[in-house]
């Protein structure tokens, strides 16, 4: 997933660990509440680990951002039992607005919300990463 200030982007993997597909976009509310909906999410999908991505600045070091998604995984870690791992992010959003561009896709077409799309796009680089283990 792809955590933001106002929006939660959410993406799922095919059963091979292969392929990485936008699912929805969860607004903001409030920590405790959009962790019980990652984690029914979670629940109604059989996953087996949820990937939350992780800004780190150029040294590798937490950022503001990072520290509000790893006190969001501790929270979703208390809905449930599924592992959470966390998931270097840095430039998700960036690639997504890149490759809309190079689709083709109009200025205003691309002034959406791409949460979903930049969860899909840290999922990939996930399994990109870690084919074979």
């Amino acid at each position: 997933m792809d955590p933001g200030e106002k929006h939660l982007g959410i993406a799922l993997c095919d059963p091979t660990g292969t392929i990485a597909t936008p699912l929805k976009i969860i607004s903001h509310i409030s920590r405790r509440l959009d962790a019980a909906e990652i984690a029914n999410l979670a629940r109604q999908n059989q996953v087996e680990m949820i990937l939350i991505g992780q800004s780190l600045d150029e040294d590798g070091y937490a950022t503001p951002q990072s520290r509000r998604a790893e006190r969001l995984a501790d929270a979703i870690r208390q809905q449930g039992d599924v592992p959470i791992m966390m998931w270097d992010e840095s430039f998700s959003t960036q690639e997504v607005r890149q490759a809309r561009v190079q689709m083709g896709t109009t200025r205003r077409k691309r002034r959406g919300h791409m949460d979903d799309f930049a969860a899909a796009i840290i999922l990939q680089s996930f399994l990109d990463r870690n084919m074979g283990l």
